[in-house]
């Protein structure tokens, strides 16, 4: 009985672990800059509201090509702190079209300073604190991703709200 109820409890865990969209895990992401130069990254994606939530809380370091990417399929304002981040991060908020629309760099760890948008956006990168100056990243460069562009899942149009607190 214990077994049978062992191995229903793994089953149900290997099909959970299945149904979690591989990009959650390590995603391609590449920045075009306006002169030229192209940066890639390796991205964790955020899109449900514990992972957009948790965001990178309480980590200790961020390789210099990894980031995380956090999701909105409608565009919003979106407005970040940086509670219980341990490391700066640099905020690159992304367009529906993948423009970059700002970039809020060296953002101080463990501060409730709020660090917003400006215009509605559909994601917002971070990478590790002080890259995107390092990498000449800069507003209107552009962020390819499958969920950016004409291809991609995000849609914007009237921003539908706000998007506060943590990541």
């Amino acid at each position: 009985m214990r077994a049978a109820a062992l191995l229903a409890a793994l089953l149900t865990g290997l099909t959970l672990f299945a149904c979690v969209p591989p990009a959650r895990a390590g995603s391609a992401l590449t920045i075009e800059t306006a002169a030229g130069a192209t940066h890639r990254f390796t991205v964790e994606l955020a899109v449900s509201p514990a992972e957009i939530q948790r965001g990178l809380m309480f980590r200790e370091s961020l390789a210099d090509d990894a980031g995380m990417l956090f999701f909105y399929q409608q565009c919003r304002l979106a407005q970040f702190w940086m509670k219980n981040t341990l490391i700066p991060l640099d905020m690159i908020f992304i367009e529906a079209d993948g423009r970059i629309a700002r970039i809020t760099a060296m953002a101080e760890p463990q501060s409730l300073e709020i660090r917003a948008s400006g215009v509605p956006v559909n994601g917002v990168l971070e990478i590790a604190g002080g890259r995107a100056a390092a990498l000449g990243i800069a507003p209107g460069d552009h962020v390819r991703h499958p969920l950016f562009g004409a291809d991609g899942a995000a849609v914007c149009g009237e921003a539908n709200g706000l998007s506060s607190g943590q990541p």
